[in-house]
């Protein structure tokens, strides 16, 4: 693992969010609020799920004084959540290009919602986060499908690559 794999999947990541963000503008409230049962109850819940563990991972890569798990308490609009999820993928994206290699095995300290403290390697936590909003991005398309949206434009990794590398 080098820098220039993680500026990679970090910027993989804020596009991704980014195309994902495109297709919450295009959804009405009522689809944003309806119910669906999968891991969260709507189309709103997950994102709100995406947008408060990127956040936090910064914070804990940051090492700021008591994080907060937005999921927990926010209770804005869904603009008011885009620009959050926008403001957390730019600062992930950021945080990775500015981080220093040599820091790479440092450990992270964290919390879990429960309370409960854990520590990993910076890697692993990177990865997590990575693999977290892909799987999470992947419950969005069959959350919006579910609510009648459609228009949808692939967010594969590959495809990434493709558009970044031309």
């Amino acid at each position: 693992m080098n820098k220039k794999y993680f500026t990679a999947l970090a910027g993989y990541n804020n596009w991704a969010d980014n195309i994902a963000i495109g297709w919450l503008h295009e959804i009405n409230d009522e689809q944003w609020n309806q119910f669906i049962s999968s891991s969260f109850s709507s189309i709103r819940q997950t994102a709100i799920h995406i947008a408060s563990a990127e956040k936090i991972w910064v914070d804990f890569w940051k090492n700021m004084p008591d994080p907060v798990f937005l999921s927990a308490e926010f209770n804005g609009t869904k603009n008011d959540l885009i620009k959050i999820w926008q403001q957390s993928s730019s600062d992930l994206k950021s945080f990775i290009e500015n981080y220093p290699e040599e820091n790479y095995l440092q450990e992270v300290t964290f919390k879990k919602r429960s309370g409960e403290e854990g520590r990993m390697e910076y890697p692993q936590t990177f990865s997590h986060i990575i693999n977290h909003s892909t799987f999470h991005r992947g419950q969005l398309v069959t959350l919006l499908r579910q609510a009648g949206f459609t228009k949808f434009s692939s967010t594969d990794l590959s495809t990434y690559y493709y558009i970044t590398q031309k």
